[in-house]
């Protein structure tokens, strides 16, 4: 049996997130955050947040974007409610929208999890915290990401007008794009917090479509099965 190659992508993502994790965890490990907590690739992160500094502007950018993607993920939870309340069926509603429901359960549960997992510390405290925070992988970036990335990949599926379907994608683009540069550019971050936010985005993306594109090909290839029989 052929693996789908986002399986493959997926698992790709997955080895570089663990790699990464362990260069974090035990490479050139010094206390450059603040109150002396311990960085991993300390001179790496160290010499990228001294050249960007810390920027409340961009921090409140990309919180706004952040709240962007948190609407367009209740757009898509509307309309598999929708979906479920006019099809009366769980299994009628879009398969899409189902495993769209199991990526967004995920990506909380990370989100979570993360927040509580100190692998690195934030490289500055912010105006809104009182002590150093857990800062890898940037949840932000990745609940961006996972969001903003799938929504991508939905979008031809329900805009049926090509000048609004390019115009909705290339506004998820720029959403995307500028939350991971803004997210460094606000000094919210390392470097290494960014980087590992979007391999996991890949990795659950690449989950998603995988996921997506086996189960329409095994409907698929039921349906040649019930024509026979009738």
């Amino acid at each position: 049996m052929k693996i789908n190659k986002n399986f493959i992508l997926a698992g790709f993502g997955l080895l570089l997130t663990a790699i990464l994790v362990c260069l974090v965890r035990f490479v050139d490990v010094q206390p450059i955050g603040p109150e002396g907590t311990r960085i991993g690739l300390a001179s790496l992160n160290g010499a990228i947040f001294e050249s960007f500094g810390v920027s409340t502007t961009w921090y409140k950018l990309t919180t706004v974007l952040g709240i962007v993607a948190l609407l367009t993920a209740g757009l898509f939870a509307l309309l598999g409610l929708w979906q479920l309340i006019k099809r009366k069926s769980l299994k009628k509603v879009d398969r899409e929208i189902l495993v769209l429901a199991g990526l967004y359960l995920v990506t909380v549960i990370l989100y979570v999890l993360f927040d509580k997992i100190a692998v690195n510390y934030r490289p500055a405290i912010l105006p809104d915290e009182t002590a150093p925070e857990a800062s890898f992988p940037s949840s932000h970036t990745m609940l961006v990401c996972v969001v903003m990335g799938s929504a991508m990949t939905l979008i031809p599926k329900y805009v049926k007008m090509p000048a609004i379907r390019t115009a909705l994608t290339a506004v998820c683009a720029v959403v995307l794009g500028l939350t991971v540069a803004g997210r460094l550019l606000s000094g919210a971050h390392w470097f290494t917090d960014i980087i590992g936010g979007v391999f996991i985005s890949i990795t659950l993306l690449s989950l998603y479509n995988g996921t997506v594109e086996t189960l329409g090909a095994k409907a698929s290839a039921r349906r040649p099965e019930r024509s026979v029989r009738r």
